[in-house]
This record gives structure tokens, C-alpha cells and sequence, in this order.
């Protein structure tokens, strides 16, 4: 067999090489891949261009607004930072920045808390424990809307949960949850901690699978109580968990809007209004398209710098 001819062994198994060409001199060179190569970073492009695009160009431009008198029709003048000025001299914004702080510090401290003791209890060999993931991670894939139509349904002065506190002889508690300006921001809440439990629980619960058993099992053997372990053990070896969590909950809670006009509307008289329902309001409701721009502006920057710290903070731990 000759050095040019490959035996039928050679012809099955050894890949074929590429095709070559001869070069200037002569010189037989490798064919260069073509620019459709598969994987080259610039396949990626055109989505890159339109998150650009649709993110932050549209960002942009709505940051530029929030500095002019726009009503979303016709022509605008620039205001500089009147916008902002009323703003902070409005009682009912600065209530509403209220109420969204407190809705999302809230969810986040209390979903957390219940996530991370639905994955430590769920964590264990159950045999339903397949199950119960399920059910309690359900409320974060159904729809937020839908899910507060039935909430309130539920908080209705003739729905379920007054009649469950008249069957138990509770009825002097029965009150309209969601109208009344004391109640009905907690009514709220429940409801985001209700739906972002889960959420906390799944991450928690990727967390603790990284935890190696060893570890728990050697500080048992020395001693160790069952919150000790779980104290100086388990929870600092998922901080990073609890970074991502904490940090997702404060910047979905800081945005809320969906639970609020299915519940309440912002109402009664203003008592859960919060930033979000404002720029709504304000831009597309009254026309204040400058104003409401200006709000969604004051809100971004109040996500960037709420998770900015919690970064901080968290990875300080973290190097300790």
C-alpha cells in the first residue's frame, strides 16, 4: 500500500483532514475556518443589540424624560429637577416610598425565614418530600394577578377568612381587610410572602445540597446541639445562597405592582400605594409622562443602591 492510498480501516476510523492550499511560495497551508464558524461571539450579537436596545436605550430615554414637563403627546419642555423637588415635597410620594420599602423589606425578611426553614425541613429523607416541593414552590409560577384576584376574594368582608373567624367564635375580628388603612397593607404582604416563599425555598434548598455531610456529622459527633450545627455549620456555608435570595427579593419587592392593583388599587386613601403604582398612575392614568418618569427614575436608583449594599455587605461576610 502506497503512503497516498488509506486502507479501509484508515478510511473508517481516522477523521478525513481538511483541505489545504498552496501558498505564495508553494507551501501547502491549512484552510483558514470561515467567519459562520460555529460558536464565535459575534452569533450572540443581535440578541446583545436588542437587550441594548430594548433595556437600556428604552431606560435611557425615559431617565431623560424624568427632567422635562412631558405629557407623552406633543412637546416638552426641560425642567431640570422640578420633578424631583415635587416629588419630595408630596406627602402621598413620600408615603408611598414608605410603603415600598416596608413591602419589600418585609417579604424579603419573612419569605427568607420561611424558605430556609422549608428547605431545611424538606432537605431531610421524607417520602413526600417531592410533593410538598412542589406545592410550596406552585404559588411562584402562577400568575401574580390571577393569584391576587383569589386573595382577595379570600380578605372579602364576606369571604373565607371572616367566616372562618365566625366559626370559631372570633367574629368581633372580622373587618374588611383590604379597605381598611390599617389592615390592608398587611394584607399585601401576606400575600407577596405567600408567593416568594417558594422562590427562597428552591434556592436555599440548591444551597444546602452544596453542604457537604461530613462536616454536619463531625460536629455532631463533638457536641454539637442541632441549632448549633445549623447556626455555626450550615448557615455559614450557604451565605451565598442567602446573598442571591436576599438580594432578588429586595429588588422584586422594591418593584412591586401586580399584587397591589389586583388587591387594593393603592388604596384605601392611599395606604398602599407605593412607587411603582405611582409611576403607573402618574405617566399613563393622568398623562404625567415627565413626572412619572421621574418617579421610575427615583425607584431605579433606590434598586441599585439597596442591592449594591446587600453586595457589599454580603461579600464582606463572606471573605470573614
Amino acid at each position: 500500500m502506497t503512503a497516498t492510498t488509506q486502507s479501509e480501516t484508515e478510511t473508517l476510523v481516522v477523521p478525513r483532514r481538511g483541505k489545504r492550499t498552496a501558498g505564495p511560495g508553494g507551501d501547502i497551508r491549512p484552510r483558514r475556518p470561515g467567519l459562520l464558524k460555529f460558536g464565535h461571539w459575534w452569533w450572540a450579537l443581535p440578541g446583545i443589540l436588542l437587550v441594548i436596545a430594548v433595556h437600556y436605550v428604552a431606560t435611557g430615554v425615559g431617565g431623560f424624560f424624568a427632567f422635562t414637563n412631558w405629557t407623552g403627546i406633543g412637546d416638552w419642555t426641560w425642567i431640570g429637577f422640578r420633578n424631583f423637588v415635587k416629588i419630595f415635597q408630596d406627602p402621598t410620594k413620600i408615603g408611598a416610598l414608605g410603603n415600598t420599602l416596608f413591602l419589600a423589606f418585609g417579604s424579603v425578611i419573612l419569605s427568607n425565614v420561611a424558605g430556609l426553614v422549608l428547605a431545611v425541613g424538606l432537605n431531610r429523607v421524607l417520602k413526600t418530600r417531592y410533593i410538598l416541593r412542589v406545592l410550596f414552590f406552585m404559588p411562584v409560577v402562577l400568575s401574580p394577578l390571577a393569584t391576587s384576584y383569589i386573595w382577595k376574594f379570600i380578605f372579602d368582608y364576606n369571604g373565607p377568612l371572616n367566616a372562618i373567624l365566625k366559626a370559631v367564635g372570633l367574629g368581633a375580628l372580622a373587618q374588611p381587610w383590604l379597605a381598611s388603612p390599617t389592615w390592608s397593607i398587611w394584607a399585601v404582604l401576606i400575600v407577596l410572602v405567600w408567593q416568594n416563599t417558594g422562590f427562597a425555598m428552591v434556592i436555599y434548598m440548591a444551597g444546602l445540597a452544596a453542604v457537604p455531610v461530613e462536616i454536619e456529622e463531625a460536629a455532631a459527633i463533638d457536641g454539637a446541639g442541632l441549632w448549633q450545627r445549623f447556626w455555626h455549620v450550615t448557615l455559614p456555608a450557604i451565605r451565598p445562597a442567602v446573598a442571591i435570595a436576599t438580594t432578588l427579593g429586595i429588588v422584586n419587592g422594591l418593584r412591586v405592582f401586580d399584587q397591589i392593583m389586583a388587591l387594593t388599587g393603592g388604596g384605601p386613601a392611599g395606604a398602599t400605594e407605593t412607587l411603582a403604582t405611582q409611576v403607573y398612575k402618574q405617566a399613563f392614568s393622568l398623562g404625567n409622562f415627565g413626572y412619572g418618569a421621574a418617579l421610575a427614575l427615583l425607584l431605579t436608583i433606590i434598586i441599585l443602591v439597596f442591592a449594591v449594599i446587600q453586595q457589599r455587605v454580603t461579600q464582606g461576610r463572606s471573605e470573614d
